[in-house]
């Protein structure tokens, strides 16, 4: 079998250039498992481009388990990126254990729920069109509305810490295992800083079983993706 190898990463110094410059890539992500191109293969020429210094680290992103520890084998992995949040558990049953065995770390995207768990978003919310969200089931009017009580539990923990419902959520993460780091995006500086912020936040033992005990009562409501995009994950 001949190795599909990827393409090869240069880095031109010939002229200084504004901004960023590397010769390496110290995290290099497969955002998504190609389903045409066996994993052994994908994981071997990252392997190359680490043996050639182009690459550091292997990371993959929405992997399966399967797929996880058959990468893993051809090229350790480094990091795993998947969604991780309050409303989104699902790596808890499979994921997380697989990570923790083989020594990956996981960075979880979306860990505010797409912007949901920090508070500002309602029922009668409206998104631009270009919004993502709007295809989005769980984004539904109806779905927004069942998924409130979360929203309210947040706020109600947030108010005691005197912190926000996204620090909450963003601590609640950071508590679950040393080797999770979250990564919520914005394009606000003010945002930015109020996520950081999390990481002053501590969440005690009964703070921690109260959000246990809510989840445990609170179904969530609406898929995560729209079925076409739900297909491509956990490969």
């Amino acid at each position: 079998m001949t190795r599909r190898r990827a393409a090869p990463l240069t880095s031109d110094t010939s002229a200084p250039r504004p901004g960023l410059k590397t010769d390496r890539i110290d995290l290099f992500y497969q955002h998504r498992v190609d389903p045409d191109e066996p994993v052994a293969e994908t994981a071997g020429a990252v392997k190359d481009l680490i043996q050639a210094g182009k690459v550091l680290h292997f990371g993959l992103s929405e992997a399966g388990a399967q797929t996880i520890r058959r990468s893993h084998a051809v090229q350790p992995v480094t990091a795993l990126q998947s969604e991780y949040s309050l409303w989104w558990r699902e790596p808890e049953q499979e994921i997380l254990p697989t990570l923790e065995k083989l020594c990956i770390g996981f960075v979880p995207f979306s860990p505010l729920g797409k912007g949901f768990l920090a508070g500002a978003i309602t029922e009668s919310t409206t998104f631009d069109a270009s919004d993502f969200r709007n295809i989005v089931p769980r984004f539904s009017s109806s779905a927004r509305k069942s998924n409130q009580a979360l929203v309210d539990l947040l706020g109600e923990i947030a108010a005691v810490k005197k912190a926000t419902p996204a620090q909450i959520a963003l601590a609640w993460l950071l508590a679950q295992k040393p080797w999770i780091v979250p990564i919520p995006g914005t394009a606000k500086l003010h945002r930015l800083e109020e996520n950081l912020g999390a990481a002053a936040v501590t969440l005690s033992d009964a703070d921690l079983t109260a959000i246990a005990g809510v989840l445990s009562k609170v179904a969530v409501h609406g898929e995560r993706y729209p079925a076409h995009l739900q297909a491509r994950v956990g490969r």
